[in-house]
């Protein structure tokens, strides 16, 4: 049987839905953890004391520190999610298998 050239393959699959909620998703914890690196930099510039932009920083210590948690914290959070979300985007493509089974594990 010979195959036409209007024979389109593409038509025989069902379509998938979009992966933009998941997307935007991993873009958003992306700069969540921007944001937590950012404000971790800032409380460790306060803690070092040697900045004069950071001259409210450097007189309250426990301000410094609070940052420099709170930063720690959402980079953590932003890596989670954003590791959740690529797991979210590649499972689309994959069998249906419990993940225990899987061979690779993100």
């Amino acid at each position: 049987m010979k195959l036409k050239g209007t024979f389109d393959a593409k038509r025989l699959r069902p379509r998938e839905p979009g992966n933009w909620g998941a997307r935007l998703a991993a873009g958003l914890s992306a700069l969540l953890a921007t944001l937590g690196i950012l404000l971790a930099m800032a409380g460790i510039a306060g803690l070092l004391g040697n900045y004069q932009a950071f001259a409210e920083l450097n007189a309250n210590r426990p301000l410094s520190i609070t940052f420099a948690l709170g930063g720690l914290v959402l980079f953590w959070l932003g890596i989670r999610f954003w590791r959740r979300s690529r797991i979210r985007l590649r499972r689309s493509r994959e069998l249906n298998l419990s993940p225990h089974l899987m061979k690779r594990h993100d």
